[in-house]
């Protein structure tokens, strides 16, 4: 499976409240594709909703690195 069929199918694990299961599809897409910072979010977000909150803010940091927030903004 590639990144963002890993990406997919771990949201919908996500959504599913299944968040272990979820973490590792994030892990696997990250490692296939390090610079994508929805990959990013989306195992920070897995991370926080099994109360690894320093990891997840590591995540939040990345995702920001690769794309600032700000980058929309007028």
């Amino acid at each position: 499976m590639d990144a963002n069929g890993l990406l997919k199918r771990g949201k919908s694990l996500l959504s599913e409240g299944k968040s272990e299961d979820a973490l590792l599809c994030f892990e696997q897409a990250v490692l296939l594709e390090k610079n994508n910072a929805e990959l990013w979010n989306c195992m920070g977000a897995a991370l926080r909703s099994i109360g690894r909150y320093d990891e997840a803010l590591e995540c939040y940091s990345k995702a920001l690195q690769i794309e600032p927030a700000d980058k929309h903004s007028s």
